[in-house]
């Protein structure tokens, strides 16, 4: 099915429905006449719905309507040169250099390694992480068939952050390869993966850029294990729909990508916005701009929810991921500068604008609760609609309506499962189930603190405040109390204002103010618990298949770190060697 009519029909049907619910809840603000503040909610009811159900419908279109697949082109030896990009930012190296071995083993093994070339690219400002990094890369330069393949390069200033850590490799070595295969970090990808995304671009010249879905892998602690469990069971259906609906203007996730050299060089420089950060300075959401300019310059853009074998690792607590999303949240709101940039495709500017929404959205969600507050602690407001008679339309259908919107997505994928054997890779049916209702709540319990979290981040946005772009800490899991008190003290304390003051002057609302609040003053007890890892709950909640049968990649990944572990740091002195004779230009 083409693209514009999936959009076309999805974008009305969503706006539609979206419509529906702000008339219910025009029907259900009372009788006697609409006042200013029931017209502020409407609204706020009708913008938040219009996106709360584009999401859903994204995984409906899932899980109904198969996304168009691309074949695989035979396990022939790619004929183009790929250069792999690591780009590293003050990260273990054991950890990093780890992976790319076990993926270079994985080339090895196919046969294809003399296609690929490696390159370390790192940007750490840390002294003491570069050291680590040339000690362990002597290590790394050991490997297998990888002489003269692997270089390493790191930049004295890290001007442009990952895109300028990019960048730079391309403009400076970007003439030997016709593509580039850039990963973050924590990447790790199979070898017939990437020699199957090597292949595909050899076979359309038309294909700029082809993105997987990386699946999270290695989680420990409660909050990872959700993630990853959403990660492997419930995303694959989110992205099939997105696939149908982008069809050749589909999105660029910066990571488990592989781009086409010349065509990235010549339509993907990035300006410099002016003015001083947050909406000014390098555009740290730089991915998304990418693939509009390389749609803008003709070319595909392509994600393959199909394609198996690419992976990553996620955060293993609320602040860690809080922390990742304030950056993303400043990298996003930044594309309302470039939504009318002359030349775009219209979906690249849909996409723009739905990027800064998936932050909006938290704001906006708050500001409704706090009006519906206001709306019954002051009842006594004049009309602006006098005589507009109203329906009975009770709360509960209205509350029905959204429970509807934010789960039957779920249950449609736990029911594809049944038919399609995704059950049976979690777990088995029981366990899927579990793990699927387990991950509503847990979502829903986290998510007053998470929506605070997100609306703070866009006022310090609106307000010019710079994040800046902290490193990761990808290992740090469980949270102390102190830590997590200190940083959402503000949270418990919104919480236990407002649940106070509607207990005081409106407490027929309690109720329904309680699931949001609750949580929010609860919100440090949640983080400590859920950075904790429980063992016993491995085996029958938050399953996943790369968990239960992992996949050679990642078996070798944890083999080749835990002999480098044993084995010791290599003999500092021969570092400086090493590194020289692998130095990129």
């Amino acid at each position: 099915m083409h693209p514009f009519i999936v959009r076309s029909a999805l974008l009305f049907c969503t706006l539609a429905l979206s419509l529906l619910g702000g008339y219910l809840f025009l029907r259900f603000t009372g009788e006697g006449g609409l006042t200013a503040l029931d017209l502020v909610r409407t609204a706020l009811v009708v913008f938040s719905g219009f996106w709360l159900v584009w999401g859903a419908a994204a995984a409906m279109i899932g899980v109904l309507v198969p996304a168009r697949r691309i074949l695989a082109h035979g396990t022939s030896k790619p004929v183009g040169m790929t250069a792999i990009l690591v780009p590293i930012y003050n990260e273990d190296p054991v950890q990093t250099f780890s992976r790319i071995a076990a993926m270079n083993r994985g080339l090895v093994a196919l046969g294809v390694e003399d296609r690929f070339h490696i390159a370390v690219l790192s940007d750490s400002n840390s002294s003491e992480a570069a050291a680590l990094e040339e000690l362990w890369f002597q290590r790394l330069a050991s490997e297998p068939e990888i002489h003269n393949r692997i270089f390493y390069r790191r930049r004295e200033k890290n001007v442009g952050k990952k895109a300028g850590n990019v960048e730079d490799f391309i403009s400076r070595s970007g003439g030997a390869y016709d593509y580039a295969l850039i990963l973050d970090a924590d990447s790790l990808m199979e070898g017939n993966t990437i020699a199957e995304l090597a292949r595909r671009m050899d076979a359309d010249q038309t294909l700029g850029l082809l993105q997987t879905v990386p699946k999270i892998i290695h989680a420990r602690t409660l909050f990872g294990r959700c993630m990853q469990f959403s990660s492997n069971y419930l995303s694959p259906s989110f992205a099939r729909g997105a696939a149908l609906m982008q069809g050749y203007e589909g999105p660029y996730w910066g990571h488990n990508a592989i781009i086409r050299m010349n065509a990235f060089a010549a339509s993907c420089g990035l300006p410099v916005l002016t003015g001083k950060p947050p909406y000014g300075g390098h555009i740290l959401s730089h991915d998304y701009v990418e693939a509009a300019l390389l749609a803008r310059a003709g070319w595909k853009v392509q994600v393959d929810p199909a394609l198996e074998g690419s992976y990553e690792e996620g955060p293993e607590n609320l602040l860690e991921y809080a922390k990742r999303d304030r950056r993303w949240c400043q990298g996003n709101m930044q594309h309302r500068r470039l939504v009318m940039a002359p030349g775009l495709k219209f979906w690249s500017r849909f996409t723009f604008v739905q990027g800064i929404m998936a932050y909006m959205a938290a704001p906006l969600w708050l500001a409704l609760l706090f009006a519906s507050i206001s709306a019954a602690v002051f009842p006594d407001q004049p009309p602006v609609l006098a005589g507009f008679t109203m329906s009975d339309i009770s709360i509960w259908t209205l509350g029905f309506a959204v429970i509807a919107v934010l789960i039957l997505p779920k249950l449609m994928i736990f029911l594809r499962g049944i038919v399609d054997g995704q059950n049976k890779a979690a777990g088995g049916n029981c366990v899927a189930l579990a793990s699927m209702i387990g991950e509503i709540v847990f979502s829903t319990v986290l998510a007053p603190a998470m929506l605070l979290l997100q609306s703070r981040a866009v006022g310090q946005v609106l307000l010019g405040l710079d994040g800046g772009w902290p490193a990761t800490s990808r290992a740090q899991g469980y949270v102390p109390l102190r830590d997590a008190f200190r940083a959402t003290w503000w949270i418990v304390a919104l919480g236990l204002f407002s649940l106070g003051l509607t207990a005081v002057m409106a407490p027929s609302i309690v109720v329904w103010v309680a699931p949001t609040m609750l949580p929010a003053v609860l919100a440090p007890l949640l983080i400590v618990g859920s950075s904790r890892i429980y063992p016993w709950l491995k085996a029958w909640l938050f399953v996943t298949q790369p968990e239960r049968a992992p996949s050679s990649v990642i078996s070798e990944y944890q083999a080749v770190m835990a002999s480098w572990i044993a084995q010791g740091a290599p003999e500092q002195i021969d570092a400086s060697s090493v590194i020289n004779e692998h130095v990129t230009a």
